[in-house]
């Protein structure tokens, strides 16, 4: 059970926010060893060899295409298009800017992190696109959402990969914070890598979201979050992930207000 912290440094979301506001192009910058912030103006491009997170642009990957159906986007990523059905009637069933920073992020760095035959479990998957590039990048992968999402999921992953040489994806319910040792037991389940992408909006559930992040990560697990900041509340769940786990801020995308960062396990 997660108790409440207070953040090592609370008067720095009022920075943040204050920042934003200010009419001049000035991002806010995070120390990438402690995650602290900072209310400088952030340059163009991080400089060589530096600590500091890379700015990017989220390029656009969409296709255009003449489609009988309104709801499908087409997305290329790693040499594959991918067609994504989305609805309008859960949040969870369309593509947000996180989804499309991560697989942005996941294909121009596979060096730097390979999925190739790597246990990969993504919570709130919603339409699967970042599942779906990494099964593509050789993964074997769990996309994980709550039990309304899961139609729409599953038709999108197994749309997008039944054709391909990979390993086979799996779809799995998943409500945060509730049931997690009886469904995923930590002595079976362990994963090399944990994906999240704007898991962090105005939602009541941060509390159980923070416990299943916690739940999963264990010793040798890798959280990549990525999330378009939008709300207080996401800078204060920023701060308690920082609070708990070893973070860095691995790259930004002013444009989209989107930061990507990854997270380890503290060693006692």
């Amino acid at each position: 059970m997660i108790s409440a912290q207070q953040p090592p440094f609370p008067n720095k979301i009022q920075e943040v926010m204050d920042c934003q506001t200010e009419e001049e192009n000035c991002e806010e910058q995070y120390d990438s060893e402690n995650c602290t912030c900072s209310s400088k103006c952030a340059s163009s491009t991080a400089e060589p060899n530096s600590d500091s997170p890379v700015i990017l642009k989220i390029l656009q990957n969409w296709v255009p295409r003449v489609s009988h159906y309104f709801d499908k986007e087409h997305y290329t990523y790693v040499g594959h298009q991918i067609v994504i059905q989305e609805s309008i009637e859960h949040f969870g069933a369309v593509v947000w800017p996180g989804a499309l920073a991560l697989s942005q992020y996941l294909e121009s760095n596979q060096e730097q992190f390979n999925l190739k035959d790597k246990k990969v479990l993504e919570i709130g998957a919603g339409t699967g696109l970042v599942s779906i590039v990494a099964c593509i990048l050789g993964a074997y992968v769990t996309a994980t959402d709550l039990p309304e999402v899961l139609e729409n999921l599953s038709y999108n992953i197994s749309r997008n990969t039944q054709n391909m040489n990979m390993h086979k994806p799996e779809v799995r319910k998943l409500v945060w914070g509730e049931g997690l040792n009886e469904d995923f037991p930590a002595s079976t389940y362990h994963y090399d890598f944990l994906l999240a992408s704007d898991v962090v909006y105005h939602h009541t559930a941060l509390d159980p979201l923070l416990a299943t992040m916690v739940y999963f990560c264990k010793p040798g697990t890798v959280l990549l979050w990525a999330n378009k900041f939008r709300f207080s509340t996401d800078y204060e769940f920023l701060e308690k992930i920082c609070s708990i786990f070893n973070t860095t801020i691995l790259a930004e995308f002013p444009e989209s207000n989107v930061k990507l960062l990854k997270a380890t396990v503290r060693e006692n």
